[in-house]
């Protein structure tokens, strides 16, 4: 098959991931109460042992440390939902597609590593109405970590800068066991332990793996 005739067969029917389809994302639910190191774990990498005065400061070091890598490596380790939105103008092809920002794999292989929860879409009435779209007229395509639907509506609102969302939650991912991820947990977690400062050293130079690394997932990107 010569590259013409791929290009062409690639642009036929669901577009490709070039470039994502989707307008921006919302973290709309996440775990901020489950444990991912266990205080075990925990005190034996800082040789704490037999002292428990610290151990909802050492808990609350672990969920800091947990929710960063989670962001660092754009992996849940526990589930998390979002919500995705896209602009009409970007929603072309038959059948259409829903690029998913954040993906997950799942403990079964044989079970996908997202969960779709809702496709909806603000219609042209005024004022607008959310309307829901049928659970079977779209699928999860984990190949392409899309939504791949049959069709939308052809009223959908023409005012609104994205008229569509996804709702979906991610899988715990199973690379979250690895050693080696639970290893660097145990790393970033005695590097806060051990700097309680942003700043360190009497000329204070600020230290790695600090405020901006933990804080970066969370600033609005301005264009």
């Amino acid at each position: 098959m010569s590259a013409d005739a791929q290009l062409g067969y690639l642009n036929y029917g669901a577009p490709t991931r070039n470039p994502f389809n989707y307008a921006k994302t919302e973290q709309i639910s996440r775990d901020i109460a489950t444990s991912w190191l266990t205080l075990d774990e925990i005190t034996q990498q800082i040789n704490l042992f037999d002292d428990e005065s610290q151990d909802s400061y050492l808990e609350s070091l672990e969920l800091a440390v947990r929710m960063a890598i989670e962001d660092y490596l754009g992996m849940s380790i526990f589930p998390t939902s979002y919500r995705v939105w896209y602009n009409a103008s970007s929603l072309y092809g038959t059948p259409l597609t829903l690029d998913l920002p954040a993906v997950s794999q799942n403990f079964n292989p044989a079970q996908p590593g997202v969960v779709v929860n809702a496709v909806k879409y603000w219609d042209d009435n005024n004022p607008p109405v959310l309307n829901v779209v049928p659970a079977n007229q779209y699928y999860y395509d984990p190949s392409g970590n899309k939504v791949v639907i049959a069709n939308l509506p052809t009223n959908l609102n023409g005012s609104m800068t994205s008229p569509v969302y996804c709702e979906y939650t991610t899988a715990a991912n199973p690379l979250a066991q690895y050693p080696v991820i639970k290893q660097a947990g145990l790393l970033w977690l005695t590097h806060l332990y051990n700097n309680r400062s942003e700043t360190t050293g009497p000329i204070q130079h600020r230290i790695p793996l600090g405020v901006d690394v933990l804080l970066r997932p969370y600033k609005p990107l301005v264009m």
